[in-house]
């Protein structure tokens, strides 16, 4: 399924609906909930979150390049090269970040319509494999180990620095990077539990009335 492709709508009103039978509404609401699971947990969309992350990192290593040959200034040639740095770097952090935030408003969208579609019935003979939990896990083991090695980085690097020009350069390097690994990690986290509380809500057992 392209990227590019647009998402299902969401599931028509009550008093227009036009399904013959349960069976035609099941096999709808099947075939659009496992198109949205893919879109937002798949193969695909790991490798995407992650080539993102590494993007973020690379545009955030530039930038800290930029302010460590700022701050040491030694000739004209090192200020040049700062500058060429930092317009990488901004090129490359910029579209990144928008990229990102886009996609996590497609996400927020995406469970909005997994909810509708999921509302219209209960099947659990196919909705207990939509907890999907290989997937669950491929989302949250990696993102937690990002966020520990994140946060490891933005505590350890600053603490181990010792006055000078070119320490400042290297925390602003360390504690960027440390930042993008615990940020990206907080998404593939988050990604992770929301889907499985969706998952459970959508396999509890009925409430009897």
């Amino acid at each position: 399924m392209s990227p590019r492709t647009p998402l299902p709508p969401p599931p028509p009103p009550v008093g227009i609906r036009t399904w013959p039978d349960r069976d035609a509404l099941l096999a709808d609401r099947a075939a659009v909930l496992d198109d949205l699971l893919v879109r937002q947990l798949g193969r695909g969309r790991i490798a995407a979150h992650w080539g993102w992350a590494v993007l973020l990192g690379t545009g955030w290593s530039f930038v800290g390049t930029a302010v460590i040959a700022f701050l040491e200034s030694l000739d004209a040639l090192s200020v040049l090269f700062g500058m060429v740095c930092l317009v990488i770097g901004v090129a490359t952090l910029v579209p990144t970040a928008v990229a990102i935030v886009a996609g996590l408003r497609k996400d927020a969208r995406m469970r909005q319509l997994l909810a509708q579609w999921a509302a219209l019935d209960r099947h659990p003979a196919t909705d207990a494999r939509r907890r999907a939990p290989g997937l669950f896990l491929a989302w949250l083991l990696p993102g937690a180990l990002m966020c520990a090695i994140g946060l490891y980085a933005c505590v350890t690097v600053p603490a181990g620095a010792r006055p000078g020009a070119d320490t400042y350069g290297t925390v602003v390097l360390g504690m960027g990077l440390g930042l993008v690994c615990w940020l990206t990690g907080l998404i593939a986290v988050g990604k992770a539990l929301a889907h499985r509380r969706w998952a459970l809500r959508l396999t509890a057992p009925a409430r009897l009335s």
